[in-house]
This record gives C-alpha cells, structure tokens and sequence, in this order.
C-alpha cells in the first residue's frame, strides 16, 4: 500500500487549496479513506473521512469548510479546503483504512503535506 499526499503549499487566511493522495497496492474503491493533521506541539488529529460507501464525517472545526472526495477511477483521495484559517496549519496526512467503515485503525499512512496559512 503506497499513498502520496500533493497539493500543500502556503497561502493567506481566507483561501483555498485542494490536497490530493494517490493511493496504490489495494482495491481502493472499498476502504475508508481519510484526512488527518497534525501541528507542532500537538497531538494528530482527524478533520475527515470517507467510507467504502462515499459516506462521509468532518471534525466539527472544519464543516462547512472542508470537502473530502474521492475519485474511484484514479484511486485518488481529495480534500477541498475553503476559507481557511491560521490555525488550520498543519502538516496533512492521508490514510488508508483495512475496512469499509473506517473501524480498521487506519495502518496505512502518507507522508504528509505541510500547509501554512498566514494572516
């Protein structure tokens, strides 16, 4: 299982970026998929997921924000981020579940795209 995380990068509060995770080495199509950050100093935490059924959840800091998607067809995961904050940066990761409904503990992870936002 391979996943790479594109589509970081820095820019003012705000705007928008979309990340992107490629995703190879198993049937992407039926696994829950999800986006997760982590910023210095503190812990890793989820922001969304979507399940094996398109199913998806949000952390409530970032609803009505944020957008996961994802394109069976490319075995690509996204994440629209709109109207974002400073406290929004992070480095991002994508990471892979062993089931449909994301109980597995995701064990596959990326290796992380840094985003800044700035004032």
């Amino acid at each position: 299982v391979q996943l790479v995380e594109s589509g970081g990068g820095s820019v003012q509060a705000g705007g928008s970026l979309r990340l992107s995770c490629a995703a190879s080495g198993f049937t992407y199509s039926y696994h829950c998929m999800g986006w997760f950050r982590q910023a210095p100093g503190k812990e890793r935490e989820r922001v969304a997921t979507i399940n094996g059924y398109d199913a998806t959840n949000y952390a409530d800091f970032v609803k009505g924000r944020f957008t996961i998607s994802k394109d069976n067809a490319k075995n690509t995961l996204y994440l629209q981020m709109n109207s974002l904050k400073v406290e929004d940066t992070a480095m991002y990761y994508c990471a892979a579940d062993l089931t449909s409904f994301c109980l597995g503990g995701f064990p596959y992870w990326g290796q992380g795209t840094q985003v800044t936002v700035s004032r």
